[in-house]
Protein backbone atom coordinates (compact mmCIF):
# COMPACT_ATOMS: atom_id res chain seq x y z
CA UNK A 1 0.00 0.00 0.00
CA UNK A 2 1.43 3.14 -1.25
CA UNK A 3 2.80 5.94 1.44
CA UNK A 4 1.13 8.45 3.70
CA UNK A 5 2.09 11.22 5.76
CA UNK A 6 4.65 9.58 8.32
CA UNK A 7 6.43 11.06 11.42
CA UNK A 8 9.99 12.26 10.64
CA UNK A 9 12.48 9.90 12.10
CA UNK A 10 14.26 6.65 10.54
CA UNK A 11 13.51 3.84 13.04
CA UNK A 12 16.24 1.46 12.69
CA UNK A 13 15.29 -2.04 13.66
CA UNK A 14 17.04 -4.62 15.67
CA UNK A 15 17.76 -8.17 14.38
CA UNK A 16 14.72 -9.32 16.53
CA UNK A 17 12.32 -6.91 15.28
CA UNK A 18 13.60 -7.64 11.89
CA UNK A 19 12.94 -11.40 12.42
CA UNK A 20 9.48 -10.30 12.98
CA UNK A 21 8.86 -8.86 9.83
CA UNK A 22 10.71 -11.40 8.40
CA UNK A 23 7.92 -14.04 9.42
CA UNK A 24 5.62 -11.22 7.86
CA UNK A 25 6.83 -11.25 4.51
CA UNK A 26 6.57 -14.81 4.04
CA UNK A 27 3.22 -15.18 4.62
CA UNK A 28 2.98 -11.96 2.49
CA UNK A 29 5.02 -13.86 0.10
CA UNK A 30 3.07 -16.99 0.05
CA UNK A 31 -0.25 -14.89 -0.37
CA UNK A 32 0.75 -13.51 -3.55
CA UNK A 33 2.13 -16.45 -5.05
CA UNK A 34 -1.50 -18.30 -3.99
CA UNK A 35 -3.97 -15.46 -5.40
CA UNK A 36 -2.33 -14.55 -8.71
CA UNK A 37 -2.50 -18.67 -9.59
CA UNK A 38 -5.60 -18.07 -9.09
CA UNK A 39 -6.36 -15.35 -11.53
CA UNK A 40 -8.62 -16.59 -13.90
CA UNK A 41 -11.30 -15.84 -16.38
CA UNK A 42 -15.02 -15.48 -14.40
CA UNK A 43 -13.08 -15.04 -10.99
CA UNK A 44 -14.41 -11.70 -8.87
CA UNK A 45 -12.28 -9.77 -7.02
CA UNK A 46 -13.91 -10.02 -3.75
CA UNK A 47 -13.24 -13.96 -4.02
CA UNK A 48 -9.81 -13.21 -4.43
CA UNK A 49 -9.73 -10.74 -1.18
CA UNK A 50 -11.60 -13.46 0.55
CA UNK A 51 -8.54 -15.79 -0.41
CA UNK A 52 -5.65 -13.77 0.31
CA UNK A 53 -7.50 -12.66 4.18
CA UNK A 54 -8.17 -16.82 4.73
CA UNK A 55 -4.27 -17.03 4.27
CA UNK A 56 -3.16 -14.79 6.27
CA UNK A 57 -5.42 -15.91 9.36
CA UNK A 58 -4.29 -19.15 8.60
CA UNK A 59 -0.77 -19.10 8.60
CA UNK A 60 -0.94 -16.72 11.99
CA UNK A 61 -0.54 -13.27 10.84
CA UNK A 62 -3.48 -10.65 11.23
CA UNK A 63 -4.22 -8.60 7.45
CA UNK A 64 -2.40 -4.74 7.53
CA UNK A 65 -4.60 -3.50 4.81
CA UNK A 66 -8.07 -4.72 6.44
CA UNK A 67 -9.35 -1.45 8.33
CA UNK A 68 -6.41 0.72 7.72
CA UNK A 69 -7.74 4.52 7.53
CA UNK A 70 -10.96 2.85 6.75
CA UNK A 71 -9.90 0.56 3.88
CA UNK A 72 -12.71 -2.17 3.67
CA UNK A 73 -10.63 -5.00 2.64
CA UNK A 74 -7.73 -7.50 2.95
CA UNK A 75 -6.25 -6.62 -0.71
CA UNK A 76 -5.78 -4.03 -2.90
CA UNK A 77 -6.58 -5.33 -6.12
CA UNK A 78 -5.68 -2.59 -9.24
CA UNK A 79 -6.95 -3.91 -12.62
CA UNK A 80 -5.79 -2.73 -16.33
CA UNK A 81 -5.78 1.44 -16.03
CA UNK A 82 -6.22 1.29 -11.76
CA UNK A 83 -2.94 1.80 -10.38
CA UNK A 84 -2.70 1.12 -6.71
CA UNK A 85 -6.10 0.55 -4.10
CA UNK A 86 -8.21 -0.88 -5.84
CA UNK A 87 -11.10 -2.01 -3.80
CA UNK A 88 -12.51 -5.64 -4.25
CA UNK A 89 -15.66 -6.27 -5.49
CA UNK A 90 -18.03 -8.20 -7.63
CA UNK A 91 -15.80 -7.63 -10.92
CA UNK A 92 -15.39 -10.57 -12.33
CA UNK A 93 -12.20 -11.04 -14.10
CA UNK A 94 -11.52 -11.32 -17.95
CA UNK A 95 -8.92 -12.64 -20.26
CA UNK A 96 -6.21 -10.24 -20.51
CA UNK A 97 -6.80 -8.06 -17.94
CA UNK A 98 -3.98 -6.84 -16.07
CA UNK A 99 -4.38 -7.09 -11.92
CA UNK A 100 -2.19 -5.57 -9.78
CA UNK A 101 -1.97 -7.56 -6.09
CA UNK A 102 -0.93 -5.81 -3.45
CA UNK A 103 -1.33 -7.38 0.73
CA UNK A 104 0.17 -6.73 4.13
CA UNK A 105 0.63 -8.68 7.31
CA UNK A 106 1.22 -8.04 10.57
CA UNK A 107 3.23 -10.65 13.57
CA UNK A 108 3.57 -9.89 16.42
CA UNK A 109 2.82 -6.21 15.34
CA UNK A 110 5.24 -5.93 12.60
CA UNK A 111 3.91 -5.44 9.32
CA UNK A 112 5.69 -6.86 5.55
CA UNK A 113 3.98 -5.22 2.33
CA UNK A 114 4.31 -6.43 -1.06
CA UNK A 115 2.72 -6.63 -4.41
CA UNK A 116 3.36 -7.89 -7.64
CA UNK A 117 1.05 -7.43 -11.28
CA UNK A 118 0.46 -10.54 -13.16
CA UNK A 119 -2.28 -11.27 -16.44
CA UNK A 120 -5.43 -13.39 -16.98
CA UNK A 121 -4.05 -15.79 -19.21
CA UNK A 122 -1.98 -14.59 -21.73
CA UNK A 123 -0.85 -10.97 -21.97
CA UNK A 124 -0.51 -9.48 -24.79
CA UNK A 125 3.58 -8.00 -26.33
CA UNK A 126 3.01 -4.40 -24.21
CA UNK A 127 1.78 -5.83 -21.56
CA UNK A 128 4.28 -8.09 -21.12
CA UNK A 129 6.60 -5.42 -21.22
CA UNK A 130 5.89 -3.13 -19.24
CA UNK A 131 5.50 -5.80 -16.52
CA UNK A 132 9.19 -6.74 -17.44
CA UNK A 133 10.33 -3.19 -17.29
CA UNK A 134 8.46 -2.12 -13.80
CA UNK A 135 9.62 -5.37 -12.37
CA UNK A 136 13.16 -4.63 -13.32
CA UNK A 137 12.66 -0.81 -12.36
CA UNK A 138 12.37 -2.30 -8.66
CA UNK A 139 15.06 -4.71 -8.57
CA UNK A 140 17.54 -1.90 -9.90
CA UNK A 141 16.13 0.27 -7.01
CA UNK A 142 16.61 -2.78 -4.37
CA UNK A 143 19.99 -3.20 -4.87
CA UNK A 144 20.76 0.78 -4.44
CA UNK A 145 19.30 0.39 -0.88
CA UNK A 146 22.70 -0.36 1.14
CA UNK A 147 24.72 0.92 3.76
CA UNK A 148 26.25 4.90 2.62
CA UNK A 149 23.42 5.59 -0.22
CA UNK A 150 20.79 7.89 -0.16
CA UNK A 151 16.97 7.23 -0.96
CA UNK A 152 17.87 9.53 -3.61
CA UNK A 153 19.76 6.52 -5.28
CA UNK A 154 17.28 4.37 -5.05
CA UNK A 155 14.96 6.31 -6.66
CA UNK A 156 17.42 8.12 -9.70
CA UNK A 157 17.89 3.51 -10.70
CA UNK A 158 13.91 3.21 -10.38
CA UNK A 159 13.25 6.37 -12.87
CA UNK A 160 16.35 6.32 -15.11
CA UNK A 161 15.23 2.66 -16.18
CA UNK A 162 11.66 3.34 -16.25
CA UNK A 163 12.33 6.39 -18.60
CA UNK A 164 14.85 4.97 -20.68
CA UNK A 165 12.12 2.43 -21.79
CA UNK A 166 9.71 4.78 -22.99
CA UNK A 167 7.35 4.63 -20.06
CA UNK A 168 6.30 7.11 -17.08
CA UNK A 169 6.56 6.52 -13.13
CA UNK A 170 3.43 7.96 -10.95
CA UNK A 171 4.71 11.23 -8.67
CA UNK A 172 1.62 11.38 -6.86
CA UNK A 173 2.20 8.36 -4.79
CA UNK A 174 5.53 7.03 -3.48
CA UNK A 175 7.26 3.80 -1.60
CA UNK A 176 7.84 4.05 2.35
CA UNK A 177 9.23 3.66 5.26
CA UNK A 178 7.97 0.49 7.16
CA UNK A 179 7.88 -1.89 10.34
CA UNK A 180 5.92 -1.29 13.67
CA UNK A 181 3.51 0.67 11.26
CA UNK A 182 2.47 0.64 7.95
CA UNK A 183 3.78 3.88 6.94
CA UNK A 184 6.76 5.07 8.33
CA UNK A 185 9.51 7.58 7.36
CA UNK A 186 11.38 8.05 4.85
CA UNK A 187 9.47 8.60 1.54
CA UNK A 188 10.74 6.43 -1.25
CA UNK A 189 10.07 8.47 -4.26
CA UNK A 190 10.27 6.81 -7.71
CA UNK A 191 12.00 9.73 -9.22
CA UNK A 192 14.48 12.68 -8.43
CA UNK A 193 13.03 15.40 -10.57
CA UNK A 194 10.88 17.62 -8.99
CA UNK A 195 11.58 15.56 -5.68
CA UNK A 196 12.18 17.23 -2.42
CA UNK A 197 16.43 17.40 -1.69
CA UNK A 198 15.28 16.42 1.68
CA UNK A 199 13.65 13.19 0.79
CA UNK A 200 16.63 12.23 -1.93
CA UNK A 201 19.31 13.06 0.60
CA UNK A 202 17.72 10.78 3.57
CA UNK A 203 20.98 8.01 4.23
CA UNK A 204 20.48 4.53 4.14
CA UNK A 205 21.81 2.58 7.01
CA UNK A 206 21.74 -0.80 8.72
CA UNK A 207 19.02 -1.51 10.07
CA UNK A 208 16.45 0.84 7.39
CA UNK A 209 13.38 -1.22 6.44
CA UNK A 210 11.94 0.24 3.51
CA UNK A 211 8.86 -0.74 1.33
CA UNK A 212 9.88 0.20 -2.22
CA UNK A 213 7.49 0.09 -5.03
CA UNK A 214 7.36 1.39 -8.68
CA UNK A 215 4.30 2.38 -10.16
CA UNK A 216 5.06 2.60 -13.67
CA UNK A 217 2.54 3.84 -16.86
CA UNK A 218 2.18 2.82 -19.91
CA UNK A 219 1.41 6.41 -21.10
CA UNK A 220 1.42 9.50 -18.66
CA UNK A 221 2.21 9.83 -15.16
CA UNK A 222 -1.28 11.66 -14.22
CA UNK A 223 -3.58 9.71 -12.24
CA UNK A 224 -6.89 10.90 -10.79
CA UNK A 225 -8.56 9.21 -7.75
CA UNK A 226 -12.34 7.96 -8.31
CA UNK A 227 -15.10 8.97 -6.22
CA UNK A 228 -14.48 5.87 -3.57
CA UNK A 229 -11.75 7.83 -2.16
CA UNK A 230 -9.34 5.26 -2.75
CA UNK A 231 -8.62 3.84 -6.17
CA UNK A 232 -6.21 5.73 -8.03
CA UNK A 233 -5.81 5.42 -12.32
CA UNK A 234 -4.26 6.67 -15.00
CA UNK A 235 -5.64 10.07 -16.77
CA UNK A 236 -5.35 9.10 -19.96
CA UNK A 237 -6.43 5.40 -19.15
CA UNK A 238 -3.72 3.40 -20.41
CA UNK A 239 -2.54 0.46 -18.78
CA UNK A 240 -0.33 0.51 -15.22
CA UNK A 241 1.89 -1.49 -12.87
CA UNK A 242 2.98 -1.91 -9.47
CA UNK A 243 5.42 -4.76 -7.55
CA UNK A 244 6.56 -3.91 -4.53
CA UNK A 245 9.15 -5.57 -2.16
CA UNK A 246 9.54 -5.13 1.68
CA UNK A 247 13.30 -4.73 2.17
CA UNK A 248 15.46 -4.73 4.77
CA UNK A 249 19.00 -2.87 4.71
CA UNK A 250 21.55 -5.44 6.40
CA UNK A 251 25.67 -4.48 6.27
CA UNK A 252 26.03 -6.87 3.14
CA UNK A 253 23.44 -5.11 1.53
CA UNK A 254 19.33 -5.01 0.88
CA UNK A 255 17.44 -8.55 1.82
CA UNK A 256 14.13 -8.90 0.52
CA UNK A 257 11.74 -9.96 3.36
CA UNK A 258 8.79 -11.11 0.99
CA UNK A 259 10.59 -12.72 -1.25
CA UNK A 260 10.21 -16.83 -0.72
Amino acid sequence: MTGARVAEQVQLKSPQEIEKMRAAGRVVAMVLQQVSAALRPGITTRELDEMAESLIMEMGCRPAFKGYANYPATMCISVNDEVVHGIPGERMLEPGDLVSLDVGAIFEGFYADAALTASVGAAGPQARRLMRVTKEALHLGIAQAKPGATIGDVATAVERHVEKNGYSVVRDLSGHGIGREMHEPPQVPNFVSGASRRQLRVPIEVGTTLAIEPMVNEGGPEILRDGNGWTYRTRDGHLSAHFEHTIVVQESGPEILTRL
